[in-house]
């Protein structure tokens, strides 16, 4: 293939006190411990109790999951050495965000000015795919029509039942509380980068935002690499998952891109009627049914993802990515983090087992 798709993941994690498992503030601590082994990889995020860590630009899976998997390794270790643990999952079972410090920064200050509550209570953790373009011209065609597959990589990816102690009947409450922000959700379709750059000129123009990073769709053009950004998913609990929903996107655009070079394009459905199946994936995850706007009719959503794995089949050989694809069956088998949440919770009664559950599982396969 000529376009090569590098990767880069981004995850967001919790620190959370290993005694009352609350989330707690490391006042940047880990950050700064972190920095010097892994430079600018390890940053802080607008809460305190974040931790984001990203890749540098992998050339294939293999090197994504190494790198991912130290990141977390040392970001762990690190919050050992201060007394508190990491864990990834898309909501704190409990804590609540009014307790939550905010970090000293002027561009959380500037973004909790404007955004108010909205901003406070954003106390979320996502995961932040890229995957690398050759040019933006092509990244914005191959962008339109790969909406149409968030609502079921986004349902695989469901990790965030509980909010504030409650169990949320959602699959996924994190996309619920992110869509208190503006421009957040699917995006429209884009006839061209230059009507994109236009929007974005616009919006800056108007002081509706005074630069490209204040587009928090779960998709993006990224506004200063060369790459589409996936933002739908909620952080996995496992590297193992987050190493299969970074391979179905990487190639989702792989086989979009091989569609073009035939002359071919799946089709780009409105904003409208994605949201639709992204609704009922952030409600009941892979157990719902999600529309196929093809046939028009309800569809059971794991079998639309093996028909999302059976479409992507012919690139992922070429792309050395099988064992990670395969993982996904693993995730129909088990549950997805949600799931397994939502049963340790049934079993013990106890958001406190929950948290040690999570901080468990993130560790799994790390170092």
């Amino acid at each position: 293939m000529m376009n090569e798709f590098t990767l880069g993941i981004e995850e967001e994690y919790m620190v959370v006190d290993p005694v009352t498992r609350e989330l707690t503030s490391h006042d940047q601590k880990i950050v700064e411990s972190a920095q010097k082994i892994h430079k600018d990889q390890v940053k802080a995020e607008m809460h305190q109790a974040v931790v984001e860590v990203g890749t540098g630009i992998c050339h294939n899976t293999d090197q994504a999951r190494k790198e991912i998997s130290q990141l977390r390794y040392t970001v762990s270790q690190l919050a050992g050495e201060q007394g508190l643990r990491i864990g990834a999952a898309g909501t704190h079972p409990f804590s609540h965000w009014e307790k939550q410090l905010i970090t000293e920064h002027p561009r959380y200050s500037e973004i909790v000015n404007e955004l108010q509550e909205a901003a406070r209570s954003n106390l979320i953790f996502g995961l932040h795919v890229h995957v690398g373009f050759q040019s933006r011209e092509l990244a914005i065609h191959i962008a339109n029509q790969v909406r149409y597959f968030l609502p079921h990589v986004f349902a695989l990816s469901t990790n965030s039942p509980f909010w504030e102690s409650r169990n949320t009947g959602y699959k996924s409450f994190r996309t619920k509380v992110f869509d208190k922000f503006p421009r957040t959700g699917i995006p429209d379709i884009f006839n061209s980068i230059e009507d994109y750059d236009n929007y974005v000129k616009l919006l800056i123009k108007t002081n509706c935002m005074d630069n490209a990073k204040k587009i928090w769709w779960d998709i993006r053009v990224h506004p200063f690499f060369d790459t589409v950004e996936f933002r739908i998913c909620d952080c996995p609990m496992l590297i193992d998952e987050t190493m299969a929903f970074t391979a179905l996107f990487q190639a989702l655009c792989a086989k979009l891109y091989k569609l073009r070079l035939q002359n071919m394009e799946f089709i780009s459905y409105s904003r409208a009627l994605i949201n639709e199946n992204k609704w009922r994936a952030a409600r009941y995850g892979i157990d719902g049914n999600l529309i196929d706007f093809g046939k028009e009719m309800e569809v059971n959503c794991r079998n639309l993802i093996l028909e999302l794995l059976d479409f992507i089949d012919d690139v992922v050989d070429d792309l050395g990515s099988r064992n990670e694809i395969n993982y996904v069956h693993k995730i129909l088998a088990n549950g997805t983090g949600a799931d397994r949440q939502l049963a340790v919770y049934e079993k013990t009664g106890s958001f406190e087992s929950v948290v040690d559950y999570i901080t468990t599982q993130t560790l799994i396969g790390a170092g």
